[in-house]
């Protein structure tokens, strides 16, 4: 009898999010398993109870997915799994806490699509702005982008302190170059725009980042993107399905273009389910798939 692919999903959070059961069951796993309130010294004992249960067959049929909302703890625990593993009993894991690798991979690579095709540019040297920078999906943005050699500002909208907190934090483990700064007023965003080549907005839904005015201060922006679906949408003037529309209100006279929330998610949807469907695939080693393998896939989709 064929064996039944498993999906072990561990979450430290007190529930495991309802986005990632539901990627599960569409990317048609016979069987998905959650786990809450997930230990970081827990992993090795849960990851070798999965791969000693099943025959070399079943392993090869067998996932675990990493989620939770802490980008540190969720690399934590990838590095945990890694080193749980032993050979042939083997399964390949993905980590996406809070959906913040695959959105910000599929954020970053829209926008370096747009770089490149309306400006002949690329991440490397390009100024970015993050805002909403210190929250999940904002740090693994600034993160790609810095990897990629963009200079990046993570913004935080109320202190320094967060902002500087997260881009050391980071950057020490994730061998990336960033540096915090903060926004609590239009005044603030201007002048962060005012010359920035790209605008990442990873704020929290329903909060609009940049409006007309400020927008009216971003003399270099090229290209901007939004993940903000729900509205008041992030930037004013762009549309959720928006993919390389030219931004009404930015006074950049050389086009600036955004993406819409909407653009970046179908690539986001796409890409997760790429992910979650390798964690199965007949891989000659397995798999440990970050920020930067989801970023390679999205590459590729966009």
């Amino acid at each position: 009898m064929d064996k039944r692919s498993i999906i072990h999903m561990f979450d430290p959070s007190p529930h495991t999010s309802p986005f990632d059961i539901n990627f599960a069951v569409d990317a048609e796993f016979d069987v998905i398993v959650p786990y809450s309130n997930v230990k970081l010294e827990q992993i090795n004992a849960l990851v070798q109870d999965v791969i000693f249960s099943r025959s070399p067959a079943g392993v090869r049929k067998t996932g675990i997915f990493i989620g939770g909302r802490d980008m540190g703890v969720a690399m934590g625990m990838l590095e945990q799994a890694r080193e749980a593993m032993v050979p042939p009993f083997q399964v390949s894991v993905l980590a996406d806490p809070s959906g913040a690798f695959t959105t910000a991979a599929a954020l970053v690579a829209c926008v370096e699509r747009e770089l490149k095709t309306r400006h002949g540019g690329n991440l490397k040297g390009s100024r970015a702005i993050v805002f909403g920078g210190t929250g999940p999906v904002g740090i693994a943005t600034g993160v790609i982008a810095s990897l990629e050699g963009a200079e990046v500002s993570l913004v935080d909208h109320l202190t320094i302190d967060t902002a500087l907190e997260a881009a050391t934090d980071y950057n020490n483990l994730c061998g990336a170059n960033m540096r915090g700064t903060y926004a609590s007023s239009d005044a603030d965003k201007a002048r962060l725009v005012s010359n920035a080549d790209i605008v990442f907005c990873c704020a929290k839904a329903g909060i609009q980042v940049l409006n007309a005015s400020v927008l009216g201060d971003a003399k270099e922006l090229k290209v901007a993107g939004d993940v903000n679906a729900v509205p008041p949408l992030g930037l004013e003037g762009l549309k959720r399905h928006d993919f390389g529309r030219e931004l009404e209100y930015a006074s950049a006279s050389n086009g600036a273009v955004g993406i819409g929330a909407l653009a970046i998610g179908d690539v986001k949807y796409k890409l997760q389910h790429v992910l979650l469907d390798a964690l199965v695939e007949e891989n000659e080693t397995p798999l440990f798939m970050d920020f930067r393998d989801a970023f390679s896939k999205a590459r590729e989709l966009v």
